[in-house]
Order: C-alpha cells, then sequence, then structure tokens
C-alpha cells in the first residue's frame, strides 16, 4: 500500500526514491510493482491533466434514460458513448436514470453543439437532464489507508 501511495502521488519517481520513502530497497520495489502490474492492480500509467488549461472550462454531468434495455442496445449506446472524446466518464447506473456521464466542454454553446452533434444522434435515447457543475469539492484516486 505505501508502494501504490507514492506512484499514486507521482508515478514519475525512480525506484531509489520510492524505495527512500518506504523503507525498502529499490530492486524489492521494482519487484514489488512488476507483482502489482501483472495482478491488475496497476492498470496503467498515465497523465493527469487540467482541462480548463486546454480550454474545457466547463464539466457537465448528464443523466439518460434509455427506450430500450437489450443486450444490444446497451452494448451500440456504450460503443457510442466511447467515440464521443469530450465523454470523460460513463456509468450504467440503478435507479431513475441509466447512465450518468461527465462531459468536458469549453463553454454552454460548446456543450449545446455537442448534444446537437453528437450526443442526440445516439439512436435510443428517451430523455435527459443535464447539470453544470458549479466547482468541484473533492477529486481523489482509490482510497488507499
Amino acid at each position: 500500500m505505501a508502494i501504490l501511495r507514492v506512484l499514486l502521488h507521482d508515478s514519475r519517481k525512480t525506484l531509489q526514491d520510492i524505495g527512500a520513502e518506504v523503507g525498502l530497497a529499490a530492486t524489492t520495489c521494482w519487484s514489488r510493482i512488476k507483482k502489482l502490474e501483472a495482478s491488475g492492480v496497476i492498470k496503467r500509467y498515465t497523465v493527469d491533466v487540467d482541462a480548463a488549461r486546454l480550454g474545457y472550462q466547463d464539466s457537465v454531468i448528464v443523466q439518460l434514460t434509455l427506450e430500450s434495455h437489450s443486450d444490444e442496445t446497451l452494448y451500440e449506446f456504450g460503443r457510442a458513448l466511447a467515440s464521443i472524446p469530450e465523454i470523460q466518464e460513463a456509468y450504467l447506473v440503478s435507479g431513475d436514470y441509466d447512465y450518468y456521464i461527465r462531459i468536458a466542454v469549453r463553454d454552454t454553446r460548446d456543450y449545446e453543439r455537442l448534444l446537437r452533434e453528437k450526443l442526440y444522434k445516439i439512436p435510443g435515447i428517451r430523455h435527459s437532464q443535464s447539470h453544470f457543475v458549479l466547482r468541484v469539492l473533492k477529486e481523489a484516486s482509490v482510497p488507499l489507508i
């Protein structure tokens, strides 16, 4: 867990730096990291990008309901969502709506364009409700205690 905490904070640290922080030799850290990768605990290494600095000032949470819930409809809808780069996250959920989707947009006009040109062209959407994020109160990874 200590190694994971260090990597979550800064995955570019050297094995020597990680070892110094967790009290292990660099080779021990390397073998444990390789085991975490092989077991699928570490899925990938990535960069955390500030969307606002790239012009995506707004984030929108969209709740969607589909007309049908057949396996084929859900599969095709998921494929369509995956093809829209502005969609950052999409969840099939229980409750009144079928999906919660988080979308990055430049502004309200950009969101309106995305709705017309991409989202509402996906067949089978019965109802949607949009919520602009006013402020992010917390963003976190997996809770490592």
